[in-house]
């Protein structure tokens, strides 16, 4: 690994990515992260500051023999000595040696009145504070970077003295002096003209590290790598204080893919939407969908001229192919759909519906025209493939019936007691006919939606043992017409699994019960139909 020479890719996300609010990560946590983010093929991977957090001090200790790291090397984050004292007697220092990364990352104000201000120190000290400090551990064998903190800030307000630490910091041996828009206040312009005037002037190798306050973090990194900085920070999935860093994916993807830079392994970046995902499963924090290039609607396509684009050459409504960063195109139907919408989704569950035949083409129509009125009545199919999979079928050949449900009823009834606060029960009572039988069964629940799955699964597990595999995952409610009160159209997602894999139902009706059974039906023959044709 050429750790002088290369780009550099720096990876925050267990450092500055963990400050999100509401994200906490255990050790456990950040170890398995270290090792998704090292798939990523990165250079530097940053654990967090040991001897000033236990939690970091116990994930370097533990990262010594438990990560094994194929790309990356491991930084640890830390501050320049105390004013007033020696590096080498430093406690804090010494927890950085101690930390047995071989990288270390000093942070070190550039800003002359956050040094008089928040440090209390001389513009003087803090810049013996920075050459002591660096000197040390580089004589220590260590490889050091410092993250010169509210630097762009700093250069315009006393713009010899934010040099001057720059200078100060490369002269006593770092090899990269990353400056840092702490406050995220910059914009891309005014960053270029910064880079370049410290290039230019100091000679240092530059990186940058920039925060998401104005929307421009990203933008704010690929200008300053125009201006020549060499090395790049950011957070997976643009975690961070406030609203974020630059997140790290969307940054490389554009230096790689749009300015052709390589500044990954070679095929590494098409491993990034799974490794995003898989971070943010981690992290308790879905992904964003819009997220740029790993979202899951980054080549998403919902209008009909879009599709009808899409259907002659996908290049012309993408502005690549989604390959490259391990992502899939995807189609929506909804009312905006038009004939070649339906005709590239039905292709995408696996039916060719662009033979040209009368019959395909009748098929079609019929379809498009069911999807249009079933959304003016609120339904979607955005998010509801496999609703959208059996009104194609029906439509093509037929909907399959695995059984016959007769009636259905739910009863809420609450126990009021004296000196206990009040108890719902729900019961549900479901009559259907499977397999020539018919079944009467009886299921409770801590809700009338709970106990209609639990009445439902129970009668058809009799006749399709599989169906005991079935499990409701996920359930979602919106109120279409809010205006009507009580009287309002609702709409119902409901996500069921077999252990392997999941689909998504909808259901509409004038409450919630009704809208919750017709997606609880869909969801129970979809799951039958792939099992009896798979």
């Amino acid at each position: 690994m050429d750790l002088h020479g290369a780009f550099h890719v720096y990876d925050t996300t267990l450092r500055d990515g963990a400050q999100q609010e509401g994200l906490n990560l255990s050790v456990a946590d950040k170890l398995s992260i270290a090792r998704l983010i090292d798939g990523l093929g990165v250079g530097y991977i940053e654990g967090g500051w040991p001897g000033a957090v236990p939690k970091d001090t116990e994930f370097f200790r533990r990262a010594q023999t438990e990560l094994d790291l194929r790309h990356a090397r491991l930084a640890a984050f830390g501050s320049t000595r105390r004013a007033g004292t020696k590096a080498a007697d430093d406690p804090q220092v010494a927890a950085l040696r101690d930390s047995g990364a071989g990288t270390v990352t000093l942070v070190a104000k550039s800003h002359d009145r956050h040094v008089e201000l928040a440090l209390r120190t001389t513009l003087e000290e803090n810049l013996a504070m920075v050459r002591d400090t660096v000197a040390h551990l580089v004589a220590e064998g260590r490889q050091v970077f410092l993250d010169a903190e509210h630097f762009f800030d700093g250069h315009r307000r006393n713009r010899a003295y934010a040099l001057e630490v720059v200078r100060t910091a490369a002269e006593a041996g770092a090899d990269v002096v990353a400056l840092c828009d702490t406050n995220g206040g910059m914009l891309p312009p005014w960053v270029g003209e910064v880079v370049a005037d410290v290039v230019a002037t100091t000679g240092a190798r530059v990186g940058i590290h920039a925060h998401n306050d104005t929307g421009c973090a990203v933008a704010n990194s690929l200008a300053a790598v125009e201006a020549g900085a060499t090395h790049v920070q950011g957070c997976l999935n643009g975690y961070g204080e406030r609203t974020g860093n630059a997140d790290l994916v969307t940054t490389v993807a554009n230096l790689q893919l749009k300015l052709g830079r390589e500044v990954l392994p070679d095929g590494l970046l098409r491993e990034a939407t799974r490794i995003a995902h898989a971070v943010a499963d981690v992290t308790n924090f879905p992904p964003a969908s819009r997220q740029p290039y790993t979202g899951t609607s980054a080549f998403t396509h919902k209008a009909g001229l879009h599709a009808s684009a899409i259907k002659v050459d996908p290049d012309l409504y993408q502005h690549m192919d989604p390959v490259g960063v391990g992502n899939d195109m995807r189609l929506l139907v909804s009312d905006m759909a038009g004939r070649a919408s339906i005709e590239l989704k039905g292709r995408e569950l696996g039916y060719d519906l662009s033979d040209g035949t009368p019959a395909t083409k009748d098929l079609v129509g019929r379809l498009t025209d069911r999807v249009k009125q079933m959304e003016q009545r609120g339904y979607t199919f955005e998010a509801a493939d496999a609703s959208f999979e059996l009104l194609l079928v029906e439509e093509a050949e037929g909907r399959p019936v695995y059984f016959d449900v007769e009636s259905w009823r739910v009863i809420t009834e609450t126990l009021a007691r004296r000196e206990a606060a009040e108890e719902a029960v729900s019961e549900a009572t479901v009559k259907l006919r499977a397999a020539g039988v018919r079944y009467v069964v009886t299921g409770e629940g801590n809700g009338p939606v709970n106990a209609l799955d639990h009445a439902l699964r129970e009668a058809i597990t009799q006749a399709f043992p599989e169906v005991a595999k079935f499990e409701l995952i996920d359930y979602k409610v919106r109120i279409l017409d809010q205006g009507h009160g009580t009287d309002a159209v609702t709409r119902v997602l409901i996500e069921t699994t077999d252990g392997a894999s999941s689909w998504v139902t909808v259901g509409v009706g004038h409450n919630v019960i009704e809208a919750s059974w017709e997606a609880l039906v869909d969801g129970l023959t979809y799951g039958l139909r792939r099992h009896h044709t798979g």
